[in-house]
């Protein structure tokens, strides 16, 4: 692949416009060519459990769900923010295809080469 590109994603359904706009972007990145990673943190930990992001739908987008299942089927990666999960009491067992929990030091080994990140 041709570099890494980095989206880290704050939100889920407290604000579902930047949760969409984050795996759009993340999707353009993968089909791109990038070795591309979504970190899920603070509210956005919980888009990392089973259903949590089925009835999420902003207009004029794919629905939620459809994006994050394209984004892992194109070969991206998503980190969840390990005391973010745990501070939610959320349910391991009920990750989706692809996530991942890890500590902070796996986002900074991820980006320690400059790789870029945006925010949502």
């Amino acid at each position: 692949m041709a570099g890494k590109f980095c989206v880290s994603l704050t939100s889920a359904k407290n604000d579902p416009d930047k949760a969409t706009v984050a795996f759009v972007v993340a999707n353009a990145a993968v089909a791109s060519d990038k070795e591309t990673l979504v970190f899920l943190s603070t509210e956005g930990v919980r888009l990392s459990q089973q259903g949590y992001a089925d009835d999420i739908r902003e207009e004029g987008f794919a629905p939620l769900k459809e994006l994050m299942e394209n984004f892992v089927k194109a070969g991206g990666l998503i980190y969840v923010c390990s005391p973010c999960f745990k501070r939610r009491k959320l349910d391991e067992g009920k990750l989706i295809g692809g996530a991942t929990i890890v500590g902070g030091a796996k986002l900074v080994e991820f980006l320690s080469d400059g790789s870029p990140c945006i925010t949502y």
